[in-house]
């Protein structure tokens, strides 16, 4: 099966090994990976921001960039999530029509791909230790994803994972909430990691890195051992 891989900006500048280890993921579980160079942003940033004008032009070079019939797979449920729910209003009654409705079929979130799509949960993954998972809102609001990420976990040889309180609870993230609302960003941010360490977790699982990079953050001004991981890091332990 040949994979189309888009890299959200931040993944690209700060989290580069994530990516690697999805597409090794992918690879290692059948697919035949692709990557455009010429990829940017999905326009999100930008259109959260009100300024869709702007959004609309990353949005069309988005569109052009992964024109095709190629699956196009993300390590990030809000840049899917995005793609699927909003690129229909930016662009309603345009030329992009059908364009927008291939795209909406054909892309996924890593963890959805895994399983919807590949129907693979176990890629042979070993971490030892306790863990709890983060629901981002996009993922389980946007594009509907809870057991997925969870199916795949459990099939992590030597990890126990156990659901933490108020677990359908933002973060506190939100792109430009928390720099818009900082004190009440952090306050959300206070009560997920505080609820994942009740349960004892060496690590904080996700599918979204916008969330781990936000709390990691809370996790390190307070000390805390915790350890934040994406789900593609995760999958490639003990290989």
């Amino acid at each position: 099966m040949n994979v189309q891989i888009f890299i959200p900006c931040f993944v690209d500048q700060l989290y580069p090994q994530t990516a690697f280890n999805m597409i090794k993921v992918l690879e290692k579980a059948g697919c035949t990976v692709s990557y455009n160079t010429s990829q940017t942003c999905c326009g999100q940033p930008a259109f959260n921001a009100g300024f869709w004008d702007d959004a609309k032009s990353v949005c069309s070079k988005f569109i052009r960039d992964f024109s095709g019939d190629d699956y196009i797979v993300a390590p990030s449920a809000s840049c899917v999530g995005f793609v699927r729910n909003y690129y229909g209003r930016l662009f309603d009654n345009s030329s992009f029509h059908h364009e927008i409705a291939s795209l909406n079929k054909r892309i996924f979130e890593f963890s959805e791909f895994m399983i919807r799509i590949l129907q693979v949960e176990d890629v042979g993954a070993e971490l030892k230790g306790k863990a709890t998972y983060h629901d981002s809102c996009t993922g389980l609001r946007e594009i509907k994803i809870k057991s997925e990420p969870r199916k795949l976990l459990s099939k992590v040889r030597g990890l126990e994972l156990t659901e933490m309180n108020d677990i359908e609870t933002c973060c506190g993230f939100g792109g430009t909430f928390a720099v818009k609302y900082e004190p009440i960003s952090i306050g959300m941010g206070e009560q997920k990691v505080e609820n994942a360490l009740a349960t004892g977790a060496e690590y904080l699982i996700s599918t979204d890195l916008s969330c781990l990079m936000h709390l990691q953050g809370y996790i390190n001004n307070k000390g805390y051992s915790l350890k934040t991981l994406h789900l593609a890091d995760v999958l490639v332990s003990g290989w």
